[in-house]
């Protein structure tokens, strides 16, 4: 007999919102199409200058990410939040006062906010706050302002210089610092910028981000670890400066070209292994400290059974 479900009309599915894969074409070239000239100038800066060359890796890392979240993506309701043209709008006013005012951070930053503004447009806030994570990875890859590298470098640079002189007294190396110049028996060294660890800084801080992400998913030690990158890569690029003191009076020719350079990729790999160390070391103080839970564990019950 018949009952009177099958007597009612079947009732398609609720499918969410696809993805409109055209639109996504379309949105990608126009972005890229509009801030190519910012973009270009960008890479070309990655190319030249060594102390912001992380920026390669920087949209590959955050595009590996978004590509493993591709099944949730694909899953999630794309329903348009189209209070991202406002993004767009502010972020067109930004880069056209950066070109006026010859600023390149703030164009830069630019197409950071119309991407997020776009990713607005197609799929609203919730693919955003997917994208979070690889989306705050993207800002790595954007060199400093003047000013505030400026600000940043000369304090780095007399710390380094002070930190050798002392250390290369200990040592028994006569040496005399004049600022961030140390003036040795066999030469002067000054301690240039590219020497104040900024350049580790940088990299080393974007470094434990992704460290973070994939080898541990405790939100907290992410703000941990790009903490400890500070005074980790402030320490290592001060021992380097006083290596370059200890080589150079034994060979003045140690102290300059592929050697010193060979020996900042050196203390680089050390300030890495140093940051995967305090990793693990919080861990271990983490799974040791903290409180456990109070309440007894409950054996898992049967699972519940299909009714008919």
């Amino acid at each position: 007999m018949a009952t009177l479900a099958d007597k009612l009309p079947e009732q398609a599915p609720v499918r969410a919102r696809t993805i409109s894969w055209t639109a996504v074409a379309w949105f990608t070239i126009l972005l890229i199409g509009v801030y190519f000239p910012i973009l270009s100038k960008l890479v070309l800066q990655w190319s030249t200058d060594d102390d912001v060359s992380h920026g390669f890796f920087v949209p590959l890392v955050a595009g590996y990410i978004a590509w493993q979240r591709r099944e949730k993506l694909l899953k999630m309701e794309w329903k348009p939040a189209w209070w991202g043209i406002g993004l767009l709008v502010w972020a067109g006013m930004q880069a056209y006062l950066g070109m006026l005012g010859a600023e390149l951070f703030l164009q830069r930053t630019a197409f950071l906010v119309s991407l997020v503004g776009v990713l607005l447009i197609l799929g609203g806030t919730a693919v955003v706050r997917q994208l979070a994570f690889p989306l705050l990875l993207l800002p790595f890859m954007i060199p400093l302002p003047t000013v505030v590298y400026n600000q940043i470098t000369f304090p780095l640079q007399l710390f380094a210089s002070w930190v050798a002189e002392k250390s290369l007294d200990v040592l028994n190396i006569p040496v005399i610092r004049d600022g961030n110049i140390l003036e040795l028996a066999s030469q002067k060294l000054s301690v240039a910028e590219a020497c104040s660890g900024i350049r580790s800084l940088l990299s080393l801080t974007f470094l434990s981000q992704v460290y973070a992400y994939f080898f541990d998913r405790k939100l907290w030690m992410r703000w941990v670890l790009l903490v400890a990158t500070i005074p980790i890569a402030i320490i290592a690029n001060s021992a380097r400066v006083t290596l370059t003191g200890v080589f150079s009076e034994i060979d003045p020719s140690l102290a300059e070209g592929f050697f010193h350079e060979a020996e900042g990729w050196v203390i680089f790999v050390v300030a890495l292994v140093i940051l995967v160390v305090v990793h693990q070391l919080l861990n271990f103080l983490y799974r040791r400290w903290r409180p456990e839970s109070s309440l007894p564990s409950m054996p898992s019950g049967p699972k519940e059974q299909d009714r008919a």
